[in-house]
């Protein structure tokens, strides 16, 4: 009998749901995965991915929300939680064009990303973003995530829509008519939620938060 594998080790990493519209209304930024990929072949996600090295070293132009920290269960490490943030919005921008940014400079960091933020005048508008939980993938999988999950309007977004070749089909999409779209359990738990998480949006009390283990086996949501 062979010896049991030791679970992957999973990565931090952090996506952003952005939003536009609000109630029935609500549209959400979703890619596909290609359908080669080694992680989640073909499913449709927010976009984001693991947190870079880049990520702790620049700057934002304004800070996080320092309430948030707490829930992302980074053992009380101000700069990990950042760069969990600057994460979400330099993926973001990767993968969609899209940058939740304000007038800024993300520093002298030699990576293409954010010379590229750089040279718009923008630096990652943190204070924009807001918390709704982490997910942490299944022991069972080859590749592992544990990923943090933040929210933000869209109306403080800049740029247009368009790919890098990570994900395909890139649009805003009704949140109600994501039912028939392949997808993880946490996506599909965050889209079925998503017109009342953009009401919150409009109020400074916290969003949602809840850790997601295991494809829903074990769930625990914490109600602010």
């Amino acid at each position: 009998m062979e010896p049991k594998k030791k679970p992957a080790r999973p990565r931090d990493a952090a996506s952003l749901v952005l939003v536009r519209g609000r109630g029935p209304d609500t549209e959400v930024l979703l890619g596909r995965r290609d359908p080669a990929a080694r992680f989640m072949p073909g499913y449709y996600v927010f976009p984001g991915g693991g947190v870079d090295r880049t990520d702790a070293r620049a700057t934002p132009a304004s800070p996080l929300d320092p309430s948030i920290e707490p829930s992302l269960a980074v053992g009380g490490r101000s700069t990990r939680a950042r760069a969990l943030a600057m994460a979400a919005v330099r993926e973001t921008f990767e993968e969609t064009g899209l940058v939740l940014g304000a007038p800024g400079d993300p520093g002298p960091v030699a990576e293409p990303t954010w010379d590229a933020m750089r040279a718009l005048g923008l630096a990652p508008a943190l204070s924009r973003l807001r918390y709704l939980g982490r997910a942490i993938t299944p022991t069972r999988s080859p590749i592992r995530f544990h990923a943090r999950f933040f929210i933000a309007d869209a109306e403080h977004a800049h740029g247009d829509v368009r790919g890098n070749g990570e994900l395909h089909e890139i649009d805003w999409i009704p949140a109600a008519s994501t039912a028939g779209l392949p997808m993880a359990g946490v996506t599909r738990f965050i889209l079925d939620r998503l017109a009342e998480l953009a009401d919150r949006l409009d109020h400074r009390d916290p969003v949602w938060a809840f850790t997601y283990r295991n494809s829903g086996r074990s769930l625990r949501i914490e109600e602010p």
